[in-house]
């Protein structure tokens, strides 16, 4: 098998530029990174499509209350007032290190993540299992998380300087299908207005993006995951689904609103304000125009 060494060298340039671009103005930054990923510079005096709008508003929409809704802590509060704390996945702990989590505490089934990033996420299916090595990785890896400011990955201003956590949440179960990896539907919204949605599923496997539009027709969009290539059946609380997304995203140019449907209950998943950090590719090509011109910058 052949090693594209070239690629393996972009990537990893592309992983911590960062840390050895953290000196750079976010524009200049933001302009390298662009081109790197997709080939092409932003043009922030007018920008077009969905992805050079996304830089633009990273630039130019820097409204401090974003911060709180991408807090996965200080959020929770938002939600409880707007929607209703029964729609949040119940809070089993908050600590600022690992060494000081009380796993004594924690129920058999949990979920550690961290309140300031992305991707830091861990599911722990049988405490009584984890071995030391386990518990090792788990502490290294939240070691690093705590110590990550995510803000200079894609330069998401909503991040920068957030306080950072390790919190708890209960393990979620979908009664009808156990074993079965619990679904998230994401919520494209423009001023309030759900445009598209899409479906993650097969998380536990290899994740699949299905877009759907708002009366549920399957759209033929792949973006950052290929679809899944099933029926995907349709919630069956879509309609409220819709309404919820929409209160919740008011008021703003664009923003990705997540839900949970769960034993027959909606579940606040997270704002996203920069889908896929901005750097995603849409395809077909027309979606980033069609996408951008919901975004109305005036």
């Amino acid at each position: 098998m052949m090693i594209d060494l070239k690629k393996i060298i972009k990537a990893d340039f592309r992983r911590n530029m960062r840390y050895i671009f953290s000196f750079m103005p976010d524009k200049m930054y933001l302009q390298l990174h662009y081109f790197l990923i997709l080939g092409k510079f932003i043009n922030f005096k007018n920008p077009k499509t969905y992805t050079e709008k996304l830089q633009w508003l990273k630039v130019n929409n820097r409204r401090p209350e974003y911060s709180k809704l991408v807090d996965k802590l200080a959020v929770r509060e938002h939600i409880a007032e707007v929607w209703g704390e029964e729609h949040l996945f119940q809070l089993l702990g908050v600590w600022d290190s690992f060494d000081a989590i009380d796993f004594d505490s924690l129920p058999e089934q949990f979920v550690l993540k961290c309140n300031h990033d992305s991707g830091s996420t861990k599911v722990i299916k049988s405490k009584s299992a984890l071995t030391q090595d386990d518990f090792d990785e788990l502490k290294a890896h939240f070691t690093k998380r705590l110590d990550r400011e995510y803000f200079y990955a894609g330069r998401e201003y909503p991040y920068k300087g957030l306080p950072r956590h390790i919190m708890a949440e209960a393990f979620m179960v979908d009664e009808s299908a156990p074993e079965k990896a619990i679904e998230d539907y994401k919520f494209f919204c423009f001023n309030g207005e759900p445009k598209i949605m899409f479906v993650a599923t097969e998380r536990n496997i290899d994740v699949k993006f299905d877009f759907f539009d708002m009366d549920f027709n399957h759209l033929d969009i792949v973006n950052i995951h290929p679809q899944s290539g099933k029926e995907i059946p349709k919630p069956e609380k879509f309609e409220e689904m819709k309404e919820i997304a929409a209160k919740l995203s008011q008021g703003m140019p664009q923003v990705r609103i997540d839900l949970y449907e769960l034993n027959g209950k909606l579940y606040f998943g997270e704002y996203t304000f920069f889908h896929g950090g901005g750097f995603c590719v849409w395809e077909p090509m027309e979606w980033e125009k069609k996408l951008g011109d919901w975004i109305d910058l005036t």
